[in-house]
């Protein structure tokens, strides 16, 4: 790990106030003995602090209460069983709590945030002498996100007024002391989360300093070699998580020029070119002698979307292109005249490259890796780099074989190239049946992850560790107020 002290104290002085409010619910009323349990539903989706206070009917008590709360997200997280659980995502990420209580009456405040809905609390054991009371149920919400600051958006559709509400509020619980991911889990500052989680706050709460905080987070502590992390811890203190990643490491340059673009910080701008500029170098490295992104069979080593069938050649190769654009721009609003020559240079190299070695005459699509699959994600990406036009989208759609896309996260890209390409009328109608698909499941907040084929699928061997309020799928925010105002 490599620090820049002077970053990271910048980052701490961009450090937001967090907003808080009590919500509560009032207690079932019903007598608990051992065995039994009550279930409460806050009414919405909270990030924060519980209370529950506890009385008891019948003798005093004589024994501690031995209590069990569940959060969660989705009434459906109750019904699944911790111990069934076989994924490769630690079950510790289980909103689960299990509690000794000595004295009753009293106010049970437990120390860990959570995010949730709905809270059951099971009476593992009691003494026979008393019964447990519920007698109220409270959070105390946190969030960077200030309610009264959030811009409006007008709309007599109810549907794009709802997709509106729950992706506002899906990034509002996601904004806490960084953009997180997601306040269930993993509850870090990723890069493609913010990239994402920006452009929505640019045009809804507009914490602009939070998305300076978070990139100076990034500089501030990087991998060897000055490498963007995927990913970023900060507690006990900010530290770079040692996942490395082709795609997020560049999507450093847009989210800069994107903050930029949005607050004309000029001066931000110019400090963090050479982390921004470092990506693009570290980068070259990974290019054969074709001007092809040499492919991988490491997990992770780019994401682009949560199908594990997905190979990310091409979609690399896109996102190389993605991020020498945002260069571009950065290099010619610095006057940097040198970097700006030979970013253009390279642009139509591999652009070219692109087309000779990963596109397909035949078939009119990109193909990726040795097997040449075809899937979405190669054909969104080449577009969102420059190297291919909607026809390729139209096409892609006609391939029932073609490897799909499983998460919000490139559904958002999907819509970007949609939008890019011209397709007006269909990235809208992708935004009301994918997101409205959520809506119809019953989400209050956006999934991170959301096939409308299987909605109860998980990349991690159980539902019990996805995260439904995640910080990538708040793209009705972003796209409704910026390319739909008038819908």
């Amino acid at each position: 790990m490599e620090r820049n002290e002077a970053f990271l104290r910048k980052a701490e002085n961009l450090a937001p106030t967090l907003h808080t409010r009590t919500v509560w619910v009032p207690g079932s009323g019903q007598p608990l003995k051992k065995g039994d349990s009550a279930c409460f539903d806050l009414g919405e989706h909270l990030v924060g602090y519980v209370t529950v206070k506890l009385g008891f009917t019948g003798s005093h008590p004589d024994a501690p209460a031995w209590l069990r709360l569940t959060f969660a997200e989705r009434p459906q997280e109750l019904s699944e069983n911790v111990e069934d659980y076989r994924g490769w995502i630690s079950a510790s990420w289980v909103q689960q709590e299990q509690v000794h209580v000595d004295v009753l009456p009293c106010a049970l405040r437990l120390p860990r945030r959570w995010a949730f809905r709905y809270v059951q609390i099971e009476v593992l054991d009691i003494s026979g002498k008393y019964d447990l009371m519920v007698e109220q149920v409270s959070c105390q919400t946190v969030s960077s996100a200030d309610d009264a600051a959030l811009a409006p958006f007008e709309t007599e559709n109810p549907l794009l007024r709802q997709m509106d509400k729950v992706a506002c509020r899906t990034l509002h619980d996601c904004m806490q002391l960084v953009f997180e991911d997601g306040p269930k889990r993993d509850r870090r500052l990723w890069m493609g989360d913010l990239r994402l989680q920006a452009l929505a706050n640019y045009r809804t709460y507009r914490c602009n300093d939070l998305v300076k905080r978070c990139l100076y987070l990034f500089a501030g502590s990087t991998l060897p070699g000055g490498r963007v992390g995927a990913g970023l811890f900060l507690e006990p203190e900010p530290e770079v998580d040692d996942t490395a990643m082709f795609d997020y490491s560049l999507f450093f340059l847009p989210t800069l020029l994107d903050y930029y673009e949005a607050t004309g910080d000029g001066e931000t701008l110019r400090e963090l070119w050479p982390t921004a500029w470092r990506q693009i170098e570290l980068s070259r490295t990974t290019f054969d002698e074709r001007g092809i992104v040499r492919d991988s069979d490491v997990l992770g080593w780019c994401f682009l979307d949560w199908n594990l069938a997905l190979n990310k050649q091409a979609g690399a190769q896109g996102v190389y292109l993605y991020a020498l654009k945002a260069a571009g721009k950065i290099a010619a609003i610095l006057q940097d005249e040198e970097k700006a020559a030979w970013i253009a240079a390279d642009y139509e190299a591999k652009k070219q490259a692109a087309i000779d070695g990963l596109y397909d005459g035949p078939l009119g699509l990109f193909v990726s890796g040795k097997e040449r699959q075809l899937s979405w994600a190669s054909q969104i990406w080449m577009v969102l780099g420059g190297a291919a036009d909607a026809a390729v989208l139209r096409r892609i759609a006609e391939r029932p074989d073609a490897v799909g896309m499983v998460t919000p996260y490139l559904y958002h890209h999907y819509v970007q190239a949609l939008l890019d390409v011209g397709e007006r009328d269909k990235a809208l109608q992708v935004l009301t049946d994918y997101w409205g698909g959520m809506i119809k499941e019953g989400a209050d907040t956006f999934w991170e992850l959301y096939d409308p084929a299987d909605p109860n699928a998980s990349p991690y061997g159980g539902t019990i560790v996805n995260s439904y309020c995640h910080a990538w799928s708040c793209a009705p925010a972003y796209f409704l107020r910026e390319y739909f105002p008038d819908r």
